[in-house]
């Protein structure tokens, strides 16, 4: 198992990357359900103005700065994860490895994030898309640790 160290390392460049993969399908699919792009990620700010800021729909310091920012260290967060429970397992076995870390990795987010928290911690994506596409964008976390984490390996 990697050390603490080594895996905030590593996972700078894997969280990065699922973070990335994640608001991109996560605006994609906010613009189909919604009509916005920005809404889910401004929903990820409902953790500072409550559930209001879910119903903003446009650019906005107060929302989508803090959105970003949320999604940006969450998406480091479960990359450092990632990285301290399936980093030697990738560095020893590649692409299989980082596959299966970034599925359980994005799996075990959304049992934190969705089951364990309470309702004021969660992104915030539900209050703006469907089940169907919070899922779809937690496919795309996984698929982005994944590339990350290949990136941030030595292979």
């Amino acid at each position: 198992m990697k050390t603490w160290t080594s895996a905030l390392r590593d996972g700078l460049a894997t969280g990065t990357a699922g973070s990335l993969a994640a608001g991109a399908a996560v605006a994609w699919r906010g613009r189909r359900d919604s009509g916005s792009a920005l809404a889910p990620i401004n929903a990820s700010s409902h953790v500072l103005w409550g559930n209001a800021a879910a119903g903003i729909e446009r650019l906005t310091w107060r929302q989508t700065l803090p959105g970003v920012l949320i999604n940006a260290g969450a998406g480091i967060w479960w990359g450092t994860v990632m990285q301290k429970l399936f980093g030697t397992a990738i560095e020893r076995h590649g692409l299989p490895a980082a596959v299966a870390g970034g599925a359980a990795t994005a799996a075990l987010a959304y049992v934190v994030d969705y089951r364990l928290l309470p309702q004021r911690l969660t992104p915030g994506w539900e209050l703006r898309i469907s089940r169907r596409s919070l899922l779809a964008s937690l496919g795309a976390l996984a698929a982005g640790l994944a590339a990350g984490a290949m990136l941030a390996s030595k292979h």
